[in-house]
Formats: structure tokens, C-alpha cells, sequence
């Protein structure tokens, strides 16, 4: 049983997105919304995108956009929603607005990002489609060793957090296997 909101956690490569579409299995028509955009001259990440589609079932759509705030508020759509993944959304939104660069994420760039990661948690909170995202846990490792670093995992935390307050269920993934964090009657 799909809840109307799951977010799925784990770190690289713990099989998350796997679980994510195998949660979402059973439906004919998914809306996959892939976050991490092209990257020329990566082979490996083309590789990566790849097995994704791969794995995929044909009759899925797939979107590839960081407007996640319209994806969720689309009434006309009743098809699920899967979300691959918070992290490289906000990957996408810091390039955006430059907010690695210190001086820019002090002179307005912080603003920016936490206001565009606000604006994604109300949407999700609101929808009313099915939807699961996907998102690192990063605030179980290593502490990043760069400014930049540190801002990213400490906004992911906080992203994660919104998005897990309004969430009828949270899962972590762990070396494939998965542990309720939090599961709610809808």
C-alpha cells in the first residue's frame, strides 16, 4: 500500500530509488520526475541515468525538471509521482543561484535557496497526489570539509525534516534493507 506521501532516505547507492520504484510497482501510469539533469561528457553518469530508465516500466512518464512545486500542485494529473531525489533538486537550485560561492550565499543566496526549499515543503504538504521522493540522508557521515559542503548537507537536513513533517510515512534505506521511521493512518 502506497501512502498518499512517503519520503524514502538512504545514502549512496543503499537502493533507495530501487524501493521507491518498487513501491510504485503496481501502477500502470507514474509520473517519474528525475532532478539530476545531463551531464556532458560524464559517461558514468550517463551510465547511471541509463540503468534508471532501464529498470523503469515502459509505460511510466518521465520528466526531467527541478519545477517540483508545479508537479505536485497539478490537479489535473492523478497519475503517482516519484521524485529522483531531493538532493540533486537541491544541487540544481545552489547552481541556480550561485549559493556556493560564500559570498554570494551571505549577500542573498541563503535566502533565496531556504525560501525556493519552503516553497517545495508547503507544495508537498499540500498536494493531494500520491508521491514519493527520494532523498540522501547526509547527516550521518563525514563532516564536509568546505564551507559549501556544509551549508548543502545542513539545508538538505533541514529540507528533509520539512518535507518528513508532512509525510504520512518515512523510510530508510539501508544496505537494501528498509526501517520504518514513521508511518501514519491517511
Amino acid at each position: 500500500m502506497v501512502l498518499a506521501r512517503t519520503l524514502i532516505l538512504g545514502g549512496a547507492r543503499s537502493g533507495k530509488s530501487t524501493r521507491a520504484e518498487q513501491m510504485l510497482a503496481g501502477h500502470e501510469d507514474v509520473l517519474y520526475v528525475a532532478t539530476s539533469g545531463l551531464r556532458d561528457g560524464d559517461a558514468e553518469w550517463a551510465q547511471r541515468v541509463r540503468l534508471h530508465r532501464e529498470r523503469r516500466p515502459g509505460s511510466w512518464r518521465t520528466a526531467e525538471t527541478c519545477e517540483l512545486e508545479a508537479v505536485l500542485a497539478d490537479g489535473s494529473d492523478p497519475a503517482p509521482v516519484l521524485i529522483d531525489c531531493l538532493a540533486l533538486w537541491l544541487t540544481a537550485v545552489m547552481d541556480q543561484h550561485r549559493a556556493w560561492e560564500d559570498e554570494v550565499w551571505y549577500g542573498g543566496g541563503e535566502a533565496a535557496v531556504t525560501a525556493r526549499c519552503e516553497a517545495l515543503a508547503k507544495a508537498w504538504a499540500a498536494s493531494g497526489r500520491t508521491a514519493i521522493a527520494v532523498s540522501n540522508e547526509v547527516g550521518m557521515g563525514v563532516v564536509p570539509a568546505t564551507a559549501a559542503g556544509r551549508r548543502f548537507r545542513d539545508t538538505l537536513g533541514h529540507l528533509n525534516m520539512a518535507v518528513a513533517d508532512a509525510s504520512e510515512r518515512v523510510l530508510l534505506v539501508v544496505a537494501g534493507q528498509v526501517l520504518t521511521i514513521k508511518s501514519t493512518d491517511v
